[in-house]
C-alpha cells in the first residue's frame, strides 16, 4: 500500500516501519556511504523520530474519525452532539432509602409499589426501584431509589429524603388507615454528576433526524424523554377522525405527515409509549408524568393542524412455572436469583411487540452453573388492561394465561413484556440430583 492519510477507503495510518524506511532513503540521498547499521547513532536518531512520527499519524487518525458520529469519542462526540442540538445527558442519581412501619394492623400487609415517590424537604423526588412489603413482623426494609430528574441536583446528603410525596400517598396509599410509614436515606445519593457513556450518547445522535417533521423525528422526540423505553407511531392504533374523507386511506408509515391534507386541516395520529414502571404516567405532585413530558416533546416538532394522541402501552407481566433440576451441593436460592437477574436483563432488552422466546428463557436457566435441567417449563403472561388503547383506563387483570411447553409468548404491537416483580415471577419446583 502506498496511499496513506485520507483515501477513498477512509484514513490509513502510515506504519512506523514505512516511516523508518523512508527516513533511511532520505538519509542515503543526502549522505555518501552513510552508516545505518543497528549500532549507528544516526539510525538510533531516525528510529526515535519514526516512533514520534507514528504517534502523530495516530493523532491524525483520531482527528479524522472524530468528524463522524459513528466513530467519534469523548470531546469530539460532544462537539458533534452540539452541532446536532443534542447535548450529552447526565445520569440520574441513585441510592438506598430505609422504610419503617408503625401502628400497623395485625395480620395485614402494606405494599409500597415500585415507583413509590419519596421526596426531600426541598422537593427533589426519587422513585423506588422495587416493591416493598411491610407488616407487623417485618416493619423495616431498604430499597434502591433513582432520581426522576437526572443531573447533580439529585445528589443529596444522608437524611435529606424525609417523606413519601403527599400527592402520591393520597392517591395510592390512602387505605393505610392509622398505619404510618417513615422514610429516610442513611447514605448520600450519588451518580448525578456522571454522564452517559459514548455508546449510549452515540446511539442517540445516530437517531437524531435531519428533517423536522418525519416519523423518525417524532419518535426521537418521544424517546429523548427520560423514562421512555420505546414508542410506536401509527394511524390505525387510534385517534383517527372517522368522519374525514381520508380515513383508512392515509398510509402513515410510508408518507410524510403533511401528505393528502390541507394546511390547517386537523389530522390526529397516535404515539404509543412504553415507559419504566417507576416513572408515573400522569403527573403526581411534583413529579411530571411521562404523558405530559411526551406531549410537550412532540408538540415541539409537530406542524399546525396535526395532533398527537399519546397513549400508554400495555405492560405485560411475564412469569415462569417449571421444575428445575440442580446439582447436589448447589445453592438453590442463589441459582434462582441468578436466573431472575438473567431473565430481567433479557426481557428488559425487548421492545414494543417483542416476543418472549421459549428458547431464550430455557437458556437463562441451563446456562447457570449448577443447573442440570429445566423440565415442564411454561411461560405465563398477565393479560393486557383491556381497552387502554381505545376505551380508556381499565384496571390491570390478574388472571394469568399460561402457554404450553415449548410455546413463545407472542406480544401485540402495543405490548411490552416485563418480568413480574416479587415472588409472583417464579412458580418453581427445585429438585436436587
Amino acid at each position: 500500500m502506498t496511499d496513506f492519510g485520507v483515501t477513498t477507503d477512509g484514513f490509513v495510518v502510515k506504519p512506523v516501519d514505512v516511516i523508518l524506511s523512508e527516513s533511511f532513503d532520505r538519509a542515503r540521498a543526502v549522505f555518501d556511504s552513510v552508516d545505518l547499521t543497528s549500532t549507528s547513532p544516526l539510525r538510533k536518531i531516525l528510529e526515535t523520530t519514526a516512533v514520534e512520527d507514528g504517534e502523530v499519524w495516530k493523532r491524525l487518525e483520531d482527528l479524522y474519525f472524530g468528524n463522524f458520529v459513528s466513530t467519534a469519542i469523548g470531546d469530539a462526540l460532544d462537539q458533534l452532539g452540539e452541532d446536532a442540538g443534542l447535548a450529552r445527558a447526565n445520569l440520574a442519581s441513585a441510592g438506598t432509602v430505609h422504610f419503617e412501619l408503625t401502628n400497623a394492623a395485625i395480620g395485614r400487609q402494606y405494599v409500597l409499589p415500585e415507583g413509590t415517590v419519596v421526596t426531600t424537604a426541598s422537593g427533589v423526588t426519587f422513585g423506588t426501584a422495587a416493591p416493598v412489603i411491610l407488616a407487623t413482623g417485618s416493619t423495616k426494609a431498604d430499597v434502591g431509589v433513582v432520581a426522576f430528574v437526572p443531573g447533580p441536583g439529585g445528589d443529596v446528603p444522608d437524611g435529606a429524603i424525609a417523606s413519601i410525596d403527599p400527592a402520591y400517598q393520597a392517591i395510592f396509599l390512602a387505605d393505610f388507615g392509622t398505619a404510618k410509614v417513615t422514610v429516610t436515606n442513611k447514605a448520600a445519593t450519588t451518580g448525578g454528576t456522571a454522564a452517559e457513556t459514548d455508546d449510549v450518547y452515540r446511539a442517540k445522535l445516530l437517531g437524531v433526524p435531519r428533517n423536522l417533521w418525519t416519523v423518525d423525528s417524532v419518535a426521537q422526540a418521544a424517546l429523548n424523554v427520560r423514562g421512555v423505553l420505546d414508542v410506536v407511531l401509527s394511524d390505525p392504533l387510534g385517534g383517527v377522525d372517522v368522519s374525514q374523507s381520508i380515513f383508512d386511506l392515509f398510509n402513515f408509515d410510508q408518507r410524510a405527515f403533511s401528505s393528502e391534507r390541507r394546511v390547517g386541516q386537523p389530522y390526529p395520529f397516535s404515539v404509543v409509549v412504553a415507559h419504566e414502571f417507576r416513572a408515573p404516567w400522569r403527573t403526581i405532585g411534583s413529579v411530571t408524568g411521562i404523558f405530559e413530558q411526551v406531549t410537550a416533546a412532540v408538540d415541539k416538532v409537530r406542524p399546525i393542524g396535526v395532533h398527537a394522541n399519546i397513549v400508554e402501552a400495555d405492560h405485560i407481566e411475564v412469569s415462569v412455572r417449571a421444575t428445575v433440576v440442580i446439582q447436589a451441593g448447589s445453592d438453590g436460592p442463589a441459582l434462582l436469583e441468578s436466573v431472575r437477574q438473567r431473565l430481567a436483563s433479557d426481557i428488559g432488552a425487548l421492545r414494543l411487540g417483542g416476543d418472549v422466546l421459549y428458547s431464550q428463557v430455557v437458556r437463562a436457566f441451563v446456562e447457570q452453573p449448577g443447573v442440570l435441567d429445566v423440565q415442564g417449563l411454561h411461560l405465563r403472561r398477565a393479560p393486557a388492561a383491556f381497552g387502554r388503547i381505545t376505551f380508556g383506563a381499565v384496571p390491570q387483570q390478574t388472571v394469568l394465561a399460561e402457554a404450553a411447553v415449548g410455546e413463545n409468548l407472542v406480544m401485540g404491537p402495543t405490548e411490552l413484556a416485563v418480568l413480574a416483580a416479587g415472588p409472583d415471577a417464579f412458580d418453581l419446583t427445585v429438585v436436587t440430583q
